[in-house]
């Protein structure tokens, strides 16, 4: 069980951020267990493939720390910003005194015997951080890097949701919908871990309280060191809907009212989304999808919302019954 004591301020302080180094960490899951994230057989399929014959396999398979399935912690700093840069987390990767990262690695193993990689390198802490951060930093860029722009805009339409959550039904409901494995009461958060023998209660005090979305973990985690920047990294909604095709055909009765851009639009934005990202997937340039989007705003068609740098535009419910409408 992991508790974590939050006073009033520290409820005040509460953020949320996207992390495209945990995704990148979190995604080993998945390809050292398939069977248990068959949502992302689209992706998993491929990327075995690719990692198949890369030549750090064993060390980025053995830092899944099998049985316990848990991460060291170093190679998930704690973000500081809303949308994170991976240059900048990978930057704090590779400054992780080299002792730390040892004891990280031997942590995330819970007393169980490293395998070979990881114990010879353990032997020199130096080598394994400068290892681990180069063979990280390798796997992102054929894994996870062409499809960040998707991943994103998934985690970011979290993030607008439970920050509207937060404004409307305030920080208990934010803090009890994070997972089934999470409790909420008298000031303190508790979250159930079944995979690891991990038990401790920290206080944040004014440390700062993150909310960290993600797409490839189970169950809500937290850092294996108690000692760690208090931060909670949950299972982003909407994860069935990533790898399927990305457009929806509009009901006839919806293009002959609206037009077939602003119908095939508004059929489309099932989740937020950025006017970036229906651009992509209709391979036009931003500004015209911006045209039809600032038609449908000012019709009370979508509304939209700020996550960091990004614009997310979404359905209203009036939109949702025009469309349900148009289906009879």
């Amino acid at each position: 069980m992991i508790s974590y004591r939050l006073g009033v301020d520290d409820l005040a302080d509460m953020r949320f951020a996207c992390s495209p180094l945990l995704e990148t960490a979190t995604s080993l899951w998945a390809l050292y267990e398939p069977s248990s994230h068959v949502v992302h057989l689209p992706w998993i399929r491929p990327t075995s493939t690719l990692l198949r014959n890369h030549p750090e396999r064993d060390l980025l398979m053995a830092l899944v720390a099998p049985e316990v399935q848990w991460l060291p912690d170093f190679i998930t700093p704690r973000p500081t910003s809303p949308l994170p840069d991976v240059e900048e987390e990978l930057a704090k990767v590779r400054a992780t005194p080299p002792r730390r990262a040892v004891a990280d690695v031997i942590r995330a193993y819970d007393g169980r015997r490293l395998p070979p990689v990881l114990e010879q390198l353990c032997a020199n802490p130096r080598r394994l951080r400068d290892r681990v951060g180069s063979a990280i930093a390798s796997y992102w860029e054929f894994a996870v890097e062409p499809h960040w722009p998707r991943m994103r805009m998934l985690l970011e339409a979290d993030m607008v949701h439970r920050a509207q959550l937060l404004a409307r039904d305030g920080a208990a409901a934010v803090l009890t919908g994070l997972d089934p494995s999470a409790q909420w009461s008298d000031g303190v958060l508790r979250l159930r871990v079944s995979s690891y023998r991990l038990d401790y209660d920290a206080e944040v005090r004014g440390r700062g309280f993150w909310l960290v979305p993600t797409l490839f973990a189970k169950h809500a985690i937290s850092p294996v060191d108690p000692s760690e920047p208090p931060t909670v990294a949950y299972p982003a909604r909407g994860i069935g809907t990533l790898w399927s095709p990305p457009t929806t055909p509009a009901p006839r009765a919806l293009e002959d009212l609206l037009g077939k851009p602003r119908a095939s639009l508004l059929t489309d934005l099932t989740a937020p989304t950025s006017t970036r990202e229906l651009a992509r997937r209709r391979e036009v340039s931003p500004s015209a999808i911006s045209q039809h989007l600032a038609t449908l705003l000012a019709s009370g068609l979508v509304t939209r919302a700020r996550a960091g740098r990004v614009v997310l535009y979404a359905r209203t419910p009036l939109a949702d019954q025009l469309i349900d409408q148009s289906r009879l």
